[in-house]
């Protein structure tokens, strides 16, 4: 079960680190089979048919910085099917009516937002003051400081006199959704990676960008297509169970050479699949644990808001988006909501949540309470992102293992970024990068 220069490079996992992974290495003209688990790709971003309505699992949203993830877009022939903000516009609501708009100049970073700081109407003019002098502060951090990954950004807002509603209507409506944890929960470390690059970075960084299709599309369809026009293979419903020193992969119990292996499964999985001797540590990977995602749908048989996506504070509506259009409904409106850090809704019963939320939206949209709700689901993603809490960056690991040929891929390894779109695509770059070298140096001796 030896590996030979002639036999594909093997990538588990058809989610985003495996699709940029086989693309990367199907445009250098190497071989590759993507085998995945499930009868598509996408992985956790991926899309349903409910009654003829296009469903993405979840809102997935990206940033004008997130440039590994839109290069790969380019690549795959999808760029178009994206949406991009001209300049970063935010409209924050409240359950009384109260409403804030964060909205970037033409000032170069991080000078572009801060006009928009000491003008949020949403905090206090104290607040918006320290609100300024505290973005100047945290845009000097470095987040590679291994110190900051023991402590949170609650600790840190605390200590710079960032008061109970800045954190609410301000740091915890970005760091929550970029994180999946609220500032008491969230390491400062990756959090000045968000606020730092993207808010506080160019001043285009945080330009909010959508999807225009379903994600099925985009990280289905295109996916798939993008692998076999440069040769490769994909292997749906083929679960990998095993991988061998040489390097091989069992699949369904059937080894299969193959020049290297990477492995872009979640950590969990990737714990039960790399052998201890290729990766000693893998037993610790579990301690990454996993933070909920929560997608509240509903659609109305009426429009009952203008804004194609908003955030709301001091109500369990986190963000709001408008999916009418990608979904494909003809009338009426569909809204989904996102609710990132969700533990305390993750097990609820749909009724339950339906009992709160649609009430919250209509606190939110007064012309909801018009409206008739002609569909309510929920989606659920038990383990959406692994914890992102004090000491998680000192456990992710590298793309080596000790194994030649055997790499690492996914969010939750050492990409220097969040667990995001963006950093499952660096991952699985960097490890075709890795694999790239492990071909040419072993046809080289």
């Amino acid at each position: 079960m030896s590996g030979s220069p002639a036999a594909p490079v093997a990538i588990v996992g058809g989610g985003l680190a495996g699709i940029a992974a086989a693309v990367a290495l199907g445009e250098a003209g190497h071989a590759v089979t993507l085998y995945e688990a499930r009868p598509r790709l996408g992985g956790a971003t991926h899309s349903f048919d409910r009654d003829g309505l296009a469903v993405d699992n979840g809102q997935h949203v990206f940033l004008r910085c997130c440039t590994a993830y839109l290069g790969l877009l380019d690549r795959m022939g999808v760029l178009d099917r994206v949406r991009l903000q001209d300049r970063f516009d935010v409209h924050v609501l409240t359950p009384g009516g109260r409403r804030g708009r964060l909205r970037r100049t033409a000032l170069p970073g991080p000078l572009h937002l801060l006009p928009a700081l000491a003008t949020y109407s949403l905090l206090s003019p104290p607040d918006r003051l320290r609100a300024v002098r505290g973005a100047l502060e945290l845009a000097r951090l470095d987040p590679a400081d291994p110190a900051l990954d023991r402590l949170t950004l609650e600790s840190w807002l605390a200590a710079h006199g960032q008061t109970g509603p800045a954190r609410e209507a301000l740091w915890d409506l970005f760091a929550k959704a970029a994180l999946n944890a609220d500032a008491g929960q969230a390491a400062l470390g990756p959090a000045v990676k968000v606020f730092r690059t993207a808010l506080l970075g160019r001043s285009g960084a945080a330009d909010i960008g959508v999807p225009d299709a379903p994600l099925g599309e985009l990280h289905g369809t295109a996916a798939h297509d993008a692998v076999k026009r440069h040769g490769g293979e994909v292997r749906l419903s083929a679960k990998v169970t095993g991988i061998a020193e040489g390097p091989a992969v069992v699949v369904d119990g059937v080894p299969a050479r193959a020049s290297a292996v990477i492995v872009a499964v979640p950590h969990e999985q990737a714990a039960r699949l790399v052998p201890v001797e290729a990766a000693p540590g893998r037993d610790r990977w579990h301690e990454l644990g996993a933070s909920p995602i929560v997608n509240v749908h509903v659609v109305y048989d009426r429009r009952v808001s203008d804004l194609p996506a908003a955030a709301a504070v001091g109500s369990p509506v986190q963000w709001v988006f408008d999916k009418t259009g990608v979904a494909g409904l003809s009338a009426g409106q569909y809204l989904t909501v996102s609710v990132s850090a969700a533990q305390p809704w993750i097990d609820l019963p749909t009724a339950s949540i339906r009992a709160e939320f649609v009430p919250a939206l209509e606190r939110l949209f007064p012309a909801a309470r018009q409206a008739r709700v002609t569909d309510f689901f929920v989606t659920r993603e038990r383990r959406a992102t692994f914890f992102q809490g004090p000491g998680s960056g000192a456990r992710r690991p590298g793309a080596r293992t000790r194994w030649p040929g055997l790499y690492l891929a996914g969010a939750w390894t050492d990409t220097g970024w969040p667990d995001t779109m963006e950093g499952a695509v660096r991952s699985g770059l960097h490890a075709a990068g890795l694999v790239r070298r492990h071909l040419i140096s072993g046809a080289a001796s």
